[in-house]
């Protein structure tokens, strides 16, 4: 992995409508940050789901503007997982150590928004943040890289805990009609191995001990799933959002009757409840 990269950070879901989308998160058992609103040239606005050390970020375009004119283009096909931000501890030497591979990173750019504590008050949390090309999209995954300039006004405490248990992202589980090719181009975009899973698939690591990326074709990830209605699922997306829970019995009673399939260590969410992916908590 590249030097300046611990692993995953967060992963962005693309949502039709944001306060839809945050009512139905909070009851799958998630805890959300206060609405966070972004500059009005990005015109977008977002909830976070914290965890220990990464996070989800419900994204939604609250004014049409061009810089989310992608999004724009991406929701006019479905919701669901957009792309996925590593931890970088320096923005800038990401992006230089990337260009000097000869992959087109743009960035570093800085911006910011503000934060409204749940106990009352405001702070700001700040970013640089610095992106892969647009065309570098192993899986139909874009990627970024996010330097957290203020972490204290992100991973707030009081927003890290969810009745249902979840503590952290263990893996995305991409689509792909060719999982090897997904999976090398990943490996090669970040400096890392495809490493064919025992259980099908091809992983990719992000870095550390944070989550990893597994590609899987259509009738692996049908298997894994069955019973789920895949039919929201294009060919080539992120499709899953596999979470830690200690207890996947605490976790099947939060979530009742939204759950479409549970087993002893795993309780699963259709992608109809979950903004167009498959949720999966599963007890480690």
């Amino acid at each position: 992995m590249l030097q300046t990269i611990i692993g995953l950070d967060h992963v962005v879901i693309l949502v039709r409508d944001l306060e839809h989308a945050a009512q139905a998160w909070r009851a799958l058992g998630f805890t959300l940050s206060p609405r966070g609103t972004h500059s009005a040239n990005m015109g977008t606005g977002n909830y976070t789901i914290m965890f220990g050390d990464d996070y989800l970020e419900l994204l939604g375009v609250l004014e049409p503007t061009p810089a989310n004119a992608a999004m724009r283009d991406y929701l006019r096909g479905r919701e669901g997982i957009e792309r996925a931000a590593f931890t970088t501890l320096d923005a800038q030497a990401g992006a230089d150590a990337l260009r000097a591979r000869g992959i087109a990173a743009t960035g570093p750019m800085d911006f910011g928004r503000p934060v409204d504590l749940p106990g009352g008050g405001s702070t700001q949390a700040s970013f640089r943040t610095f992106n892969w090309p647009d065309d570098a999209h192993p899986g139909g995954l874009r990627l970024f890289a996010c330097q957290h300039l203020t972490r204290e006004a992100v991973w707030i405490p009081q927003l890290q805990q969810h009745r249902n248990g979840v503590q952290r992202i263990l893996r995305i589980e991409i689509l792909a009609r060719d999982p090897r090719a997904a999976a090398d181009q990943m490996a090669a975009l970040t400096d890392q191995q495809a490493i064919q899973d025992p259980q099908g698939g091809w992983r990719v690591e992000s870095g550390g001990r944070r989550a990893h990326f597994l590609f899987l074709d259509r009738a692996t990830l049908a298997a894994r799933y069955p019973g789920v209605d895949l039919s929201l699922l294009v060919d080539d997306c992120a499709a899953s959002l596999v979470l830690q829970v200690p207890d996947a019995a605490q976790a099947a009673q939060t979530l009742g009757t939204l759950a479409a399939e549970r087993q002893a260590q795993r309780v699963v969410v259709a992608p109809s409840k979950a903004c167009g992916l498959i949720l999966a908590l599963e007890q480690v």
